[in-house]
């Protein structure tokens, strides 16, 4: 769980800096988000070392992870977590500090948090409006309960309060990164259930009982009871939920996901108008949303 948390907040830090360099960009400060593109590296290189893969590791698995972390991880955390910080503030002279970008975004896709919930809006989209809702806050999962955080809000709803949450929220990430690697306990990586989980690889090498059980969770995946679950979790671009139906096979049902993209794109229409086609874009800027996590 401790690993889990440590790593998700890595990618939170990921996303927001992808954010925080492309909401600039499209302003027009180009700068920024070359200097952070060097950052998103430095911390890609760590979960590739965790991983042995960068974007889309696939290392969160059904009872725990694919694997233990790596000797020397917590030299390579302590290091980012020293390094990072002095950055943001560099940024924050660049970025939020920027009278051009000011100009442009105070007041500009401005809306009230009814607003907000009438449309489904989540994440900072939502905090922005003076809406005190984070899931890890609300309803914590993973141990969050555990940490001691902020959650930034502001009340003024516009494209420049969305954007200096999320640079909170990263210094906010960092703050619970550094929990973790003081706090990192010891004891297995992953859970031993023979129906859901295979078993660790030293193991299956060990007797036939085990060797069968990685071959069947290899080949069929994990086997669930019957019945329906549904989560959420506070994702980087707001609330991110599966809920699925089991028939009591390998493959479900039903899976139905609700990602948050496609809900905060569709206020568009309702929060340019009367404006600039130039604030269209700084709006579209100030929403976080990836395509991918719209086609749901």
């Amino acid at each position: 769980k401790v690993i889990r948390i440590m790593t998700a907040e890595m990618f939170r830090i990921l996303s927001h800096l992808l954010f925080y360099g492309t909401f600039a960009q499209d302003i027009g400060a180009l700068s920024p988000i070359f200097y952070m593109f060097i950052d998103r590296e430095k911390l890609f290189a760590i979960i590739e070392a965790f991983t042995g893969a960068r974007m889309h590791p696939s290392w969160f698995r059904i009872g725990g992870l694919a694997q233990d972390l790596p000797h020397g991880w917590d030299k390579m955390m302590l290091e980012f977590t020293e390094y990072f910080p002095k950055r943001l503030d560099e940024y924050e002279v660049m970025v939020m500090q920027n009278s051009i970008i000011k100009k442009r975004s105070i007041g500009i896709g401005k809306y009230t948090t009814k607003q907000a919930i009438d449309w489904g809006v989540t994440g900072a989209g939502l905090r922005a409006t003076g809406c005190d809702y984070d899931l890890r806050k609300q309803s914590p999962y993973s141990g969050y309960e555990n940490y001691d955080f902020d959650v930034p809000i502001d009340d003024k709803g516009d494209a420049y309060s969305r954007c200096k949450l999320r640079v909170e929220e990263m210094r906010q990430s960092i703050r619970i990164i550094k929990q973790c690697i003081h706090n990192m306990p010891q004891g297995a990586y992953k859970m031993q259930h023979p129906s859901t989980t295979p078993p660790i690889n030293n193991l299956s090498k060990h007797d036939i009982e085990t060797q069968i059980q990685h071959f069947l969770n290899a080949s069929w995946g994990a086997v669930l009871p019957n019945g329906e679950s549904s989560f959420a979790v506070e994702a980087t671009k707001g609330i991110n939920s599966y809920s699925i139906i089991s028939d009591g096979t390998s493959s479900s049902y039903r899976t139905r996901i609700r990602t948050p993209s496609f809900a905060h794109l569709q206020m568009i229409p309702e929060i340019s108008k009367g404006l600039m086609l130039a604030d269209l874009i700084v709006i579209i800027a100030s929403i976080d949303f990836v395509m991918a996590d719209v086609d749901r």
